[in-house]
């Protein structure tokens, strides 16, 4: 996607043997570019959300992997780098996928070739997750075209989304906005609203930001706004992303999540979720209950950063001194609020059955245990 005119990706690897990322933690404010040297500043990077959305968090990990190497290949050195990067968030099924694939990779060669293949199988990764995600925005343009039909291809397409699913949470394109970016590029009238997405709010900093670097029509609104909306008719659709999906197509996103769906399930709106298989868990079925649910610092609760009037930064606190904080960062909305699926290979119900009828494959699993 493009920043002030010029094609960027959100990590990428630079020629001595470092890796670029986006600083997110810094936007809209600034677009900041550092660059990760060591295991510790990729781990921290993850952790801290200077990079965040499942699928990159799963690349950025396999970086920090190479990153390690550059000072010790061994066995041990290859584990340790896997089991911190691990530990750095629990929800987000692409970190361990992601790790574990590069585990597998690297494992039985010799110590002197893992750096090589290391870097090699990181920057497959990104062109994989690039090419999924294109092939999400595809399968999802069916949708908004189908929607826009609907609505007599009168006025723009109304659409809600939560949190940041765009290109700034993948390498490119993004997930639930991907369908969006190519809709707008093909002239399909659009209008997104965005919802801040408290506490770290990251639709009206990250979301809102990106549709106007590529000059989306978007309205950031107040998390609790979209019911309201959905009432008068002023959504015609949402769709959201997913950092874990259950078998049975459970769906572990940004807290609030939930509440939308419902809002949705109320008012007769459609509501879409855009995943990239690897955030699809096969191992789990009931997400409300199997999915680890990450609850963060809780300062992402009782303060708030901006730019004051006179351009410079601050972060103040807006809770009373001493009021304990609870910050669940994932909340879990389950398939019967789910109106469809939008994968890489396709659209499909959210079920068992639905993901199965898109991932053959998996039924083979399935029947050996796998």
């Amino acid at each position: 996607m493009k920043v002030q005119g010029r094609a960027m990706r959100s990590v990428w690897a630079e020629p001595e043997g470092t890796v670029g990322i986006i600083d997110q933690t810094h936007l809209p404010h600034a677009l900041v570019t550092p660059r990760l040297t060591t295991l510790a500043e990729a781990a921290h990077a993850i952790r801290a959300m200077r990079v965040r959305g499942a699928p990159l968090i799963g690349v950025v990990a396999a970086y920090g992997v190479c990153l390690a190497l550059r000072e010790d290949t061994s066995d041990a050195a290859l584990t340790h780098a896997c089991q911190t990067l691990q530990a750095t968030r629990p929800t987000a099924v692409n970190l361990a996928w992601a790790l574990e694939g590069l585990r597998r990779v690297l494992q039985p060669l010799p110590p002197a070739e893992r750096l090589a293949a290391a870097w090699a199988h990181a920057a497959a990764l990104a062109d994989e997750d690039v090419a999924i995600n294109r092939a999400i925005g595809e399968h999802g343009l069916g949708l908004l075209r189908e929607a826009w039909a609907r609505k007599g291809r009168q006025g723009p397409l109304n659409v809600l989304t939560h949190c940041n699913a765009g290109w700034l949470a993948t390498v490119d394109w993004g997930t639930a906005l991907a369908p969006l970016y190519l809709a707008h590029d093909e002239g399909l009238p659009l209008h997104v609203w965005v919802d801040e997405t408290r506490p770290r709010n990251q639709g009206a900093s990250l979301t809102a930001w990106e549709l106007g670097q590529h000059g989306v029509p978007h309205t950031v609104i107040a998390d609790n706004v979209g019911g309201h909306l959905m009432q008068h008719g002023q959504v015609d659709l949402c769709i959201v992303g997913t950092d874990r999906t259950t078998a049975r197509g459970d769906v572990a996103n940004k807290i609030g999540t939930y509440l939308k769906a419902l809002a949705a399930k109320d008012n007769g709106v459609p509501f879409y979720v855009a995943l990239p298989s690897p955030t699809i868990d096969w191992t789990i079925h009931d997400g409300v209950r199997d999915i680890p649910i990450e609850q963060r610092d809780g300062r992402e609760v009782t303060d708030v950063s901006g730019r004051l009037p006179d351009g410079a930064l601050a972060t103040v606190r807006v809770t009373p001194e001493g009021s304990p904080v609870a910050n669940y960062g994932f909340d879990v909305t389950p398939a019967r609020l789910v109106t469809a699926l939008v994968t890489e290979r396709g659209v499909c119900a959210a079920s068992e059955e639905g993901l199965l009828s898109l991932f053959p494959e998996r039924r083979a699993a399935k029947g050996t245990g796998t």
